[in-house]
């Protein structure tokens, strides 16, 4: 079995299952079926209307977010899809506190349900910092299927390794 990148810590069986669906030519089917869309949200101002959105309805009252927007600068998938930012300047003789979210631009263009994924993980630190139980539970607060989509995001990652891109339009 090849290496399998964006699922090594999932089990053995798990693995051999997805190297089956590979070498059967057949995972990109399996997410086309179950995600046969792109999300509209392909622009910095339409994604930070999703994204304040979802914190408005599920963390009203954590810190504001100063930035959001897709970066091109996010190249290494197996470490971030997206990156949460608290920068701290001195302007003016106060400190001023920002909070950045920014989503590697790979997912301007996938469907709705993975960019929801990446926005409730980037969004939950907010509060939490740590990937800890506590981090993961308000996680699963927000997007219920987290852990599933999570999972199906991975996915997509190696159909992308092994084939190249899987929607029409994408980059």
């Amino acid at each position: 079995m090849s290496t399998l990148t964006y699922l090594t810590h999932y089990s053995h069986e798990i693995r051999s299952q997805v190297q089956e669906l590979i070498d059967r030519d057949i995972l990109g089917t399996h997410l086309l079926k179950k995600y046969p869309s792109l999300h509209p949200y392909s622009t910095d101002k339409a994604l930070y209307d999703y994204v304040m959105e979802l914190k408005n309805t599920h963390l009203r009252s954590s810190a504001p977010i100063s930035k959001i927007v897709y970066d091109t600068k996010i190249r290494d998938l197996h470490s971030a899809l997206g990156t949460h930012t608290f920068v701290s300047r001195v302007q003016g003789g106060k400190l001023k506190a920002k909070n950045e979210i920014r989503i590697s631009n790979l997912f301007k263009k996938a469907p709705e349900p993975f960019l929801r994924m990446i926005v409730t993980h980037e969004l939950a630190h907010l509060k939490e910092k740590e990937h800890n139980k506590a981090f993961y539970k308000l996680c699963t607060h927000i997007e219920p299927s987290y852990h599933q989509l999570e999972f199906d995001v991975r996915l997509y990652l190696t159909h992308m390794d092994y084939f190249g891109h899987l929607y029409k339009g994408e980059n």
